[in-house]
């Protein structure tokens, strides 16, 4: 699937009705899923807390607050690409304080093709946080493999009373035998010796 086709979920923390209707008119219904809108901090982290979100786009400041620290928290969660939009006064100061968070910023006013570039940025971001998500995944299942398996062997050696190395052949064996995982083997040994 190409970066064009992707879809993503939006949540756009902004009190500005102007940015609001542009941000929205700039996300084409084709990549993005739900774009839902909220006029403060408070509301945003409700929002948040009902769902995750592939972006989130803060327009800072806001009525309740300035936006920093929600932008911080959610920049540092593994899944999300973060947005602070800030008067341009101000934007190296706080570009300063969020970028080692992996939020990015912009100053304003925006142009359309910088906010359409920062878009095009988030989803690239997006996407290699994605891949790193399914490497993390599959990493966690190997050793949950492992664990399995030697979990498998220590009964296979304390009730059969065979060797590390013999438990570990049994188990290769009977995987390769079978045409299953050795994942499948421990399993079945760990229900019956347990």
């Amino acid at each position: 699937m190409s970066l064009m086709e992707r879809v993503y979920s939006v949540l756009l923390v902004s009190a500005s009705e102007k940015l609001n209707t542009a941000l929205t008119e700039l996300l084409p219904e084709a990549r993005c899923d739900t774009v839902r809108t909220v006029s403060g901090i408070s509301a945003g982290k409700r929002a948040w807390s009902e769902r995750s979100y592939d972006f989130v786009i803060i327009n800072s400041p806001l009525p309740d607050d300035t936006g920093i620290r929600f932008a911080i928290d959610t920049g540092s969660l593994p899944d999300v690409v973060v947005l602070l939009l800030v008067r341009s006064e101000l934007h190296a100061e706080i570009r300063e304080k969020v970028a080692e968070h992996g939020v990015f910023t912009l100053s304003k006013p925006l142009s359309r093709p910088v906010l359409l570039s920062a878009l095009d940025w988030m989803a690239a971001v997006r996407e290699r946080l994605r891949k790193l998500e399914k490497k993390t995944l599959s990493v966690e299942e190997k050793m949950e493999e492992i664990r399995l398996v030697n979990r498998a062997k220590w009964l296979l050696i304390s009730e059969l009373k065979m060797e590390e190395p013999q438990a570990h052949r049994y188990i290769e064996k009977q995987a390769m035998d079978r045409c299953v995982s050795k994942r499948e083997v421990a399993e079945e040994i760990i229900k019956t010796y347990s």
